[in-house]
């Protein structure tokens, strides 16, 4: 799988990535891009970050299976995540809290993961992989936003909605590897 990273949305949404990135905006990029190489290491996806902007400077070289995306002006990172998404299809899950990314994600039949469901998943791991143990993973995924009823439901009424299905199919592809 190809995951597709809003990378200011995704450090704005986790307080001590956001501390450093309101000190300098490099080292938030740097500490995301850290915490994806844990997760790259436990994990066989590939991980694309998109930021807005032009890199400043050359940086660390990437980590295996982590690539950084610059939007050039006057496209912006949210154009370049939806070209992306609509690139890679069902193969891909875009990372965001953005409204419009995610809505044009899933007409890309993409699956689409909320910042705080991902940041949630990938400190689980990077907390596990620290203290070497399994993480304990949670049952649960906690919509971004209500969902208004469309009228009388069909179907089973104990199977989570297609799109719920999707984001935790693609989380749980981060779960790390034990052998």
């Amino acid at each position: 799988m190809r995951w597709l990273i809003d990378g200011y949305n995704v450090i704005r949404r986790d307080p001590e990535l956001s501390g450093l990135d309101r000190r300098n905006l490099e080292e938030g990029r740097h500490a995301l891009l850290r915490m994806l190489a844990r997760v790259a290491r436990v994990s066989r996806d590939d991980f694309v970050v998109v930021f807005d902007g032009v890199r400043r400077s050359a940086g660390s070289p990437p980590a295996l299976r982590v690539r950084t995306l610059f939007s050039r002006p006057p496209e912006k990172a949210d154009d370049v995540l939806i070209r992306l998404a609509r690139e890679g299809g069902p193969g891909v899950a875009v990372v965001t809290s953005d409204r419009a990314v995610q809505e044009a994600a899933r007409r890309a039949r993409t699956a689409v993961v909320g910042a705080d469901a991902f940041l949630e998943r990938i400190s689980v791991i990077g907390s596990a992989e620290r203290r070497s143990v399994e993480p304990q993973w949670s049952d649960r995924t906690e919509p971004d936003e209500p969902v208004a009823p469309r009228g009388p439901k069909k179907g089973n009424p104990r199977r989570l909605p297609r799109r719920e299905r999707q984001a935790r199919k693609a989380l749980d592809r981060l779960h790390p590897r034990t052998e």
